[in-house]
């Protein structure tokens, strides 16, 4: 079901469509042939965080398509909040590419979606055939329940994973301004506007206080454009938070799903590209130092330096170069 849009008017080649998958719809923007990529975003953003890879990528020789991940735009939103754990994002992307006429595709993945991308290629290595994670670096499950874990974290206040935990607690303080709560949580997280402590404390919630009580205010990161605001804005309004904060609710169900795959390596050749002010990067950085057991395929590692979170829009150029370049490498074509 082809569509135009106009926050496409940049990717004249690009098409948007509704795929059918086994949990319901899907809509994707596409660009160029070739070789399928398909691209996952993160919390809180949309197919929309990839406007600058999908021309990128298509100029490279490849089928380019970011997803609405289920829960954002014009994605299915299921009622269930059960229904967003690990198994039905990868049942998703497997129907997608499906749905798309193909077999096999890379997948390529930011932030929440890097987890996705990394879950997509270790429960279906015959469909994903190479992975590349953006800010988010692969671990594997382990023996700690997720939500006990996150509770040890911070002391006296509670980590954000926890905090989203209970549905309708997180709503409440982002839908009555949500443009004015995503400034101030893409700011905080991006190099050029963090707090000069850097953005871990923002991942903390004081006792009484809102997460949103440590953003930077008034500060707009040279990445995003009003346009580009108004764009995740409106999406959000249109759809609630509901469906992209149900994806923090599963941790513990993914945790007891992906049971069988306990410390289970990614064999297939990956990509790692992380942002050097990114607490996602240092707080991980002993999963990173761990790539060569848990990412055996690995073709390359990369941290830029002076970058946050925000790292395929922060540095659009530097990870175009990164992403085409692995798809050139004699092992993504190899395996593709």
């Amino acid at each position: 079901m082809p569509s135009t849009d106009p926050h496409t008017a940049s990717l004249p080649d690009a098409v948007h469509r509704l795929v059918e998958v086994p949990g319901g719809r899907i809509h994707l923007v596409e660009q160029g042939t070739g070789p399928l990529v398909l691209l996952v975003h993160g919390f809180p953003e949309s197919w929309y965080s990839w406007h600058h890879q999908l021309p990128a990528i298509a100029a490279a020789g490849c089928r380019a398509v970011a997803v609405d991940v289920r829960g954002y735009g014009r994605s299915s939103k299921p009622g269930e909040a059960e229904a967003y754990r690990m198994a039905d994002h990868v049942a998703d992307n497997v129907g997608v590419v499906h749905a798309l006429g193909e077999q096999s595709a890379t997948i390529v993945g930011h932030d929440w979606g890097s987890t996705i991308a990394a879950n997509s290629a270790l429960l279906m290595p015959e469909v994903f055939t190479s992975v590349a994670l953006l800010s988010v670096p692969y671990a594997p499950r382990n023996g700690h329940r997720p939500t006990e874990a996150f509770s040890r974290i911070g002391g006296d206040e509670e980590f954000y994973v926890s905090y989203f935990q209970t549905p309708g607690r997180a709503e409440a303080e982002i839908e009555p301004d949500v443009r004015g709560w995503l400034a101030g949580f893409y700011a905080g997280l991006s190099a050029d506007t963090m707090p000069s402590g850097g953005e871990g404390s923002l991942f903390f919630v004081p006792p009484g206080a809102r997460l949103r009580d440590r953003f930077p205010s008034g500060a707009r990161p040279s990445w995003l454009s009003g346009t580009d605001l108004d764009f995740y804005a409106a999406e959000f309004e249109r759809t609630g938070l509901t469906g992209a904060l149900n994806r923090y609710r599963n941790v513990d169900r993914d945790w007891e799903d992906l049971a069988a795959w306990d410390g289970a390596p990614i064999g297939q050749p990956s990509l790692f590209i992380g942002g050097g002010l990114d607490a996602s990067t240092t707080w991980m950085a002993d999963a990173i130092e761990s790539f060569p057991e848990t990412l055996p395929g690995l073709v390359s590692s990369h941290i830029l330096r002076g970058c946050g979170h925000w790292i395929q829009q922060e540095r659009a150029a530097d990870v175009n170069r990164l992403l085409t370049e692995w798809l050139g490498s004699p092992q993504v074509r190899a395996a593709g």
